[in-house]
């Protein structure tokens, strides 16, 4: 499609017609809260799928594949134990679901609100859920 911008023009069109579509977008990405669909199971990503066209389903193409994937990592500064105890506590018993990422990142992203909008609402929320992260 060229840019991201056209690309989700296509899905938007696509998706309005009820016609099959295929786009490649990652999660959390707010555009899985947005349309229903399914993911594509792709072969499992290796660095030679990606550099050698006769690894992989296709001979004659590399990156026939899926891209690399893995968990988003969190981390902080190595004193905030000692500093910042509940902060700490915070930070390392956090847990947010993707299915909530992708629909906040929708709120940005599509419906205009701040970043600072959309966490203040998820906090408001789920007040349990962050304060048992403190405890």
């Amino acid at each position: 499609a060229g840019t991201d911008a056209a690309m989700f023009a296509e899905l938007d069109s696509a998706y309005q017609r009820k016609a099959p579509v295929m786009v490649w977008v990652y999660s959390p990405h707010w555009a899985p809260a947005k349309y229903e669909g399914e993911w594509v199971e792709f072969p499992p990503y290796s660095k030679e799928c990606y550099e050698d066209p006769k690894v992989g389903v296709n001979p004659d193409k590399a990156y026939d594949c899926g891209k690399p994937f893995g968990d988003i990592w969190k981390f902080a500064w190595g004193g905030m134990k000692d500093k910042w105890p509940v902060a700490h506590k915070v930070a390392k018993a956090y847990q947010i679901d993707v299915a909530e990422l992708n629909a906040m990142s929708g709120q940005v992203d599509l419906d205009g609100k701040t970043i600072e909008e959309v966490a203040a609402a998820w906090v408001e929320a789920n007040e349990a859920k962050w304060k048992a992260w403190a405890q």
